[in-house]
């Protein structure tokens, strides 16, 4: 019974384990790209706070 519970637990993880296989990433690119879009402060935006205060 012992020997055949090891044997279901063994075969479980292999598939699971060969169900998160992700090949190595080659590319010198980075995963993740953080942009703000650009925005410097030249557009129509103004958030309620600051136009309550007259800076817009």
């Amino acid at each position: 019974m012992r020997m055949i519970l090891c044997a279901m637990v063994a075969m479980l993880g292999v598939a699971i384990a060969g169900c998160s296989y992700e090949p190595a990433r080659i590319s010198t690119e980075p995963a993740v790209i953080i942009d703000d879009g650009g925005h410097g402060g030249g557009g129509d935006f103004c958030p309620p706070g600051q136009a309550k205060k007259g800076r817009c």
